[in-house]
């Protein structure tokens, strides 16, 4: 089983974040992705490597120029106008009611003005290597797509940052690059007719919604949390089908607080019915493993014992597999998830 990982992930280190208006200590730091390396690590069927550079060009196929030259140029700007700090964090959001009746008004200069127009949340920090940590992410994940359009059945790409949550021209979520956007259309620009992105993180992936929410040839489909209870809040729900040619190719299923393992394989295998009948030449899967009842930012009661079996059923849509890490913050727990997971996406009993 092949896994593409990183190191430059630990650029992205940032000091705190704000949380619910607290001051917090980072849930999205780099002991996760170490984590997850150190137990796939030990295990005899992965073999880790790293990505190659792929430049901007696919980036660029699925994020805004603009705001890729922004997140490129921003700590910069940022410790030119504030030189103290060790960290960028929006503080004032361009909400619509602000300028009601006024029209959309015009992207700003300054750059505290730019973080908060480009960023959606307090919880989303830019540091010194954000950049650069994001940059090999995408690269990760295409590394990752690359290996399964040459022939691999399953490949894994360790990403972090994680990527689901950040749109076209937006950063937040703890995500920057869309990492699992830039696979899905890496393998449309590759000759796949029909991609499928199976999202089964605890908080819905409202920046790959977004991207291909008028898209026929890509299908969208999340398992999470109800947005009336769980980040982002503004996204994800049932009625959300996508427009346009993408209308019937967006599908959102939501998991009740405290939803188990039998409710959490069941809602599963509804959204994997979906991908079925979508009948895609790749899929790609958005990995979070924040679904587990232990993790801080979870209200589930799904178990370790979960993971295996969800990963055999993904296996069971018999279609080449880009499995892509988003979310997951119990530390000492992710490895074991994740790793259990792609043992049963490889059809590899546990051990």
């Amino acid at each position: 089983m092949r896994v593409v990982y990183s190191t430059a992930h630990r650029d992205h280190d940032p000091v705190i974040e704000i949380e619910t208006g607290m001051a917090v200590a980072p849930y999205e730091r780099p002991q996760r992705a170490d984590a997850i390396h150190d137990a796939l690590a030990a295990d005899p069927q992965c073999a880790i490597e790293g990505p190659t550079d792929h430049g901007l060009d696919p980036v660029r196929a699925v994020h805004d120029p603009l705001y890729i030259a922004f997140l490129e140029q921003a700590w910069q700007e940022w410790v030119a106008a504030m030189p103290a700090h060790r960290q960028a964090i929006p503080d004032s959001f361009p909400n619509p009611a602000l300028r009601d009746g006024m029209g959309p008004g015009r992207a700003p200069t300054g750059a505290v003005a730019r973080m908060s127009y480009y960023g959606f949340d307090t919880a989303t920090v830019v540091v010194e290597g954000t950049y650069r940590a994001a940059c090999a992410a995408a690269d990760v994940a295409l590394t990752a797509t690359d290996a399964v359009l040459g022939g691999d059945h399953l490949s894994y790409a360790l990403c972090r940052p994680p990527g689901h949550h950040a749109p076209r021209a937006a950063f937040g979520g703890y995500c920057f690059f869309n990492n699992a956007a830039i696979a899905a259309q890496h393998a449309v620009a590759r000759g796949a007719d029909r991609v499928a992105v199976v999202d089964v993180d605890y908080h819905h992936g409202n920046g790959t919604q977004q991207i291909f929410y008028d898209r026929g040839d890509v299908l969208y489909v999340s398992v999470h949390a109800d947005p009336d209870r769980a980040y982002p809040y503004f996204a994800g729900f049932a009625d959300e089908i996508g427009t346009g040619r993408g209308r019937g190719a967006t599908l959102n299923l939501m998991l009740d607080a405290g939803c188990d393992d039998t409710g959490f394989l069941a809602t599963l295998a509804q959204a994997l019915e979906a991908v079925h009948r979508f009948d895609p030449a790749v899929v790609v899967v958005s990995l979070g493993v924040d679904t587990f009842g232990d993790d801080p930012l979870s209200d589930l009661a799904v178990t370790r014992a979960a993971y295996h079996p969800a990963g055999l059923a993904v296996a069971a849509l018999d279609r080449p597999l880009v499995v892509v890490q988003e979310g997951g913050y119990a530390v000492s727990a992710i490895g074991a998830l994740v790793r259990d997971f792609l043992r049963g996406a490889a059809r590899l009993t546990l051990t």
